[in-house]
Order: C-alpha cells, then sequence, then structure tokens
C-alpha cells in the first residue's frame, strides 16, 4: 500500500503521544503544576494546552463534539477556567489554575490525540484541500489547519520534555 498524507499525519500524532508517559511519568499535581522560572508555563499547562487545542481545531473540522465535554474530561480536570478556554493568551494566573494528575492529563491527550488520528485517517489529498475557515485571508484548508495543529503540539510536548528535563535535575 503507498504512503499517503493521512499515514504520515497519523504517525505524527502518534508521536506526541508516545511522549506524554516520560513527561507526565510519575510527577504530583505539585511538580506538574510547577513552572520552571516566573512567569513561564508548567508541564500541567503545556500538556493540557496542547490536547485543548488538538481537540478544540480537529472537533471543529470533523464536525462533531470535543471530547472535553463529550467525555467528560472538563468535569474529571474541573479547572478554574471557562468551559471553552483553550489556553490561548494565557498569562501566569491562569497557567497557575491548570492543576491536575498526571493521569487525569495524560487521559485527556490521549483522548485529543485520538480524535486527531481518526480525524486524518483515510484523508486523500482531495479532502486536505477542503475550506475548514473562511475567517482567514487566504481561507484556511484542512491541509493548512493540520499541519499548523500539529506544529503546535509538537512545540508544547517538546517544551513539556525540556521543563521535565530541568524538574529531574533539581
Amino acid at each position: 500500500m503507498p504512503l499517503t498524507a493521512a499515514h504520515l499525519l497519523e504517525d505524527a500524532f502518534g508521536r506526541i503521544e508516545e511522549s506524554l508517559d516520560a513527561v507526565l511519568g510519575d510527577l504530583d499535581v505539585d511538580d506538574l503544576a510547577r513552572p520552571p522560572a516566573p512567569g513561564t508555563n508548567s508541564i500541567a499547562w503545556l500538556v493540557w494546552h496542547l490536547a485543548r487545542v488538538v481537540d478544540d481545531h480537529l472537533a471543529a473540522v470533523a464536525e462533531r463534539p470535543q471530547v472535553w465535554e463529550a467525555e467528560g474530561f472538563r468535569a474529571r480536570l474541573a479547572l478554574d477556567l471557562p468551559a471553552d478556554d483553550t489556553g490561548y493568551g494565557h498569562g501566569p494566573d491562569e497557567v497557575a489554575r491548570v492543576r491536575a494528575s498526571g493521569a487525569d492529563l495524560a487521559g485527556y491527550a490521549r483522548a485529543a490525540l485520538a480524535l486527531a488520528v481518526e480525524v486524518v485517517h483515510g484523508l486523500d489529498d482531495a479532502d486536505l484541500e477542503r475550506v475548514v475557515d473562511e475567517a482567514w485571508d487566504p481561507p484556511v484548508t484542512l491541509a493548512v489547519r493540520l499541519v499548523s495543529v500539529l506544529d503546535d503540539a509538537t512545540r508544547h510536548i517538546g517544551q513539556a520534555e525540556y521543563v521535565r528535563g530541568l524538574l529531574d535535575r533539581r
């Protein structure tokens, strides 16, 4: 079977999931919520935010409910943030409100990444050309949205890995 863009996207989202255990590991809620320096993002915030962006953006293009609500993660994590918040534009006060166990963060991230794999599974080139957001000039295609989400999630899991390394060396 020939390699397709869908295969590459599935693999890329899967690689983010593979990093979750190493990042979250055996850290407690306090360690997960501790930023490495004042005004920076904690592991908890980074993992939650990457999951929220994946969930929000890919549920929208798939025209289905976000797993945040549909699978009960908003209730389980019980964060002191608006229900539709994805973390965009957060400052230190909002970052500090993201306190959750590694198991709950991993569960939500895995569910959001599973949604991503489900959305990209079986896509063909014509699907990738579909316009999914006309609010931009030029309008955003599914291909552009997927690359944007994947880029954001990859950056945030990498940042979380870095912060984990700092915590391990203290």
